[in-house]
């Protein structure tokens, strides 16, 4: 006879012919293994299937951020978005800085990190997202593809402010802010002050109703200095200068 844990167990894994001769099992010891071996291999398929559907790509972990190098970054709230909390109010996160600082990296992180605690996450960039949804001729096509991107837990739109879209783009954009708002959480990377949203979606109607459901319920991150990707293009570059200054000294001597 089963026990009623391990009962439970094979009811939330649907074992049905187990549970149909559960009468007839005396030694237990086999059956728990088998339930141990299920669930995780479940686990493990679960963790796979979300990691390739949230389309986060390759990226450097926090662990090798430089945190020294931006001369403003709170890296405290950063830590606490990387706990999650955020998700279980909702609430939005919003990073802000120029292009070459890392806010990609860090969306990129805390997207990771969300998938490995069980999470629905899908990253996305803005002109993919919007090119997307505009491309769309049809109603109920467009309506399957913002349930699309309304349904996971955390939705990350890296890169609003590199392009400039129409009305209609905007329009798309905030239909879907809308339908995740007090939802679901949504986090953005951007390189523009919200003054100038404006300029990214120009002579568009919803912008200012778009930024106020952005901002309703969220954390805002402003990250400011000098490209860390061309402080890396300059150390790359002295150290091929330094290499090639050495080559020229052996060949000399």
């Amino acid at each position: 006879m089963l026990p009623d844990a391990l009962r439970r167990r094979a009811e939330e894994l649907h074992f049905y012919g187990l549970l149909a001769h559960g009468s007839e099992i005396e030694d237990c010891a086999w059956v728990e293994k088998l339930l141990d071996w299920e669930e995780a291999e479940r686990a493990h398929r679960s963790l796979v299937r979300r990691l390739s559907s949230a389309h986060i790509g390759r990226f450097k972990p926090l662990a090798d951020f430089d945190w020294n190098w931006p001369e403003q970054c709170d890296r405290l709230a950063i830590t606490e978005l990387m706990s999650l909390e955020f998700l279980k109010t909702a609430t939005n996160a919003i990073l802000v800085g120029a292009s070459g600082l890392g806010k990609s990296t860090i969306a990129q992180n805390i997207a990771h990190q969300a998938v490995l605690n069980g999470h629905t996450v899908l990253f996305t960039s803005a002109g993919q997202l919007l090119s997307d949804l505009a491309a769309l001729d049809s109603d109920s096509a467009l309506r399957r593809r913002l349930r699309y991107y309304a349904a996971p837990s955390l939705l990350v739109i890296d890169e609003v402010g590199y392009l400039s879209y129409s009305n209609r783009h905007a329009d798309l954009l905030f239909e879907l802010i809308n339908r995740r708002h007090e939802q679901k959480s949504t986090l953005i990377t951007t390189n523009k002050s919200f003054a100038e949203w404006s300029d990214v979606f120009p002579n568009a109607a919803c912008v200012v109703a778009l930024i106020d459901r952005l901002v309703h319920n969220a954390e805002i991150i402003a990250i400011k200095g000098k490209s860390y990707r061309q402080k890396e293009a300059q150390e790359r570059a002295e150290q091929r200068s330094k290499k090639r200054k050495a080559s020229t000294v052996r060949s000399s001597a």
